[in-house]
């Protein structure tokens, strides 16, 4: 799956292939409860791919303990396989992450906050809009 392969559904297409928390927070822009998430707090090495489509994401040498309560990257695999969006929702400015395939919501993207990375951002992803696919070390 490229970046440049736009995926378009109808959102009866999208609920029968999507469970409702999945459905939620895709389609929706839902967020899952912090700590509950699948991928919060695991070590494999792998690729994160999008749970509605299949698009690669992130990979695990990427991902860090942020200790927020979601699993935090440091940059996606490529910058074109994500879409950045100001979002104003909850009385703040905050940028939504979206998946440049599907279009759906992933998380949001956080910059300046500390953390010993090499970009300086923390890309706090929703553990259900993921899938790993696990490689060899």
């Amino acid at each position: 799956m490229t970046s440049s392969s736009k995926i378009v559904k109808t959102d009866e297409q999208w609920r029968q292939e999507l469970g409702p928390l999945e459905y939620a927070v895709l389609r929706e822009g839902a967020t899952e409860r912090p700590y509950t998430g699948e991928y919060t707090d695991t070590k494999t090495t792998g690729v994160y791919s999008c749970r509605a489509c299949g698009a690669e994401l992130f990979r695990s040498d990427t991902k860090f303990a942020s200790h927020c309560g979601w699993p935090s990257f440091y940059q996606p695999t490529a910058e074109d396989h994500v879409i950045l969006i100001e979002d104003r929702s909850l009385g703040m400015v905050r940028t939504e992450v979206r998946c440049a395939s599907c279009d759906s919501h992933l998380g949001h993207v956080f910059a300046g906050e500390g953390y010993p990375t090499p970009t300086d951002l923390r890309y706090c992803i929703n553990s259900v809009a993921l899938r790993l696919q696990t490689t060899a070390d």
